[in-house]
């Protein structure tokens, strides 16, 4: 089996670092036991080449054989396809896994981007479009909280929805955007305590450390 190749960038700045979005592909892989290589793209003066695989400029993109795949949602569908450590095989829990991926990149994490944008930039000025978004993104916060209060993980079982879900969730808490839901904030906890995720977490720091030493 040729192995995968996950593509991201050679450095990048100490803020985003932990929550550069190849962190979800790397821990999908994990969870799946693929076996996978990493091979990086200048952070900085992208070329064509890059634009080519990543037409927004970003990272990640996967090599899968002849196949070339960005946005980390797709990837993770991709890697679902291959492993039912992802998701499951039968239609029924297939459907609810691709439901749940695709809510939390369309309606969570669009809520939660604005959020998430102001506090890394540093932003404190309320202004009447600042209090929208963040409206926007407790009422989210809200439909979360009554579901996740009813269950471990989304489907049932641990899946590439519960990737995507917490890696979203995980930003929002990151600026202590999940104060007063504890049912989100004890998500969270569980999904990156698993060995997986904690693997991936320190595979990406030491990527990006190792950039800061060569």
């Amino acid at each position: 089996m040729t192995d995968l190749i996950l593509t991201t960038f050679d450095w990048v700045p100490e803020m985003p670092r932990g929550y550069v979005r190849d962190i979800r592909v790397r821990w999908g892989l994990e969870e799946a036991g693929l076996p996978y290589r990493v091979e990086s793209v200048p952070f900085r003066n992208r070329d064509a080449g890059h634009f080519s695989y990543q037409p927004f400029g970003q990272v990640p993109w996967l090599t899968d054989g002849d196949i070339s795949i960005f946005e980390s949602g797709a990837i993770l569908l991709h890697l679902a396809e291959r492993s039912d450590a992802l998701m499951p095989v039968d239609p029924r829990g297939r459907s609810e896994v691709i439901q749940w991926l695709f809510a939390a990149l369309n309606s969570v994490e669009m809520a939660s981007l604005p959020f998430s944008l102001f506090k890394f930039t540093g932003d404190t000025i309320e202004t009447p479009g600042r209090k929208l978004f963040d409206q926007f993104l407790k009422a989210r916060l809200q439909h979360m909280e009554a579901v996740l209060s009813r269950r471990e993980w989304l489907t049932g079982a641990f899946s590439v929805a519960d990737i995507l879900m917490a890696d979203v969730l995980r930003l929002v808490d990151r600026f202590d955007g999940l104060t007063g839901f504890p049912a989100c904030h004890a998500y969270v906890a569980r999904a990156t305590a698993r060995p997986s995720f904690v693997k991936a977490y320190a595979d990406q720091m030491a990527h990006f450390d190792a950039a800061d030493a060569a």
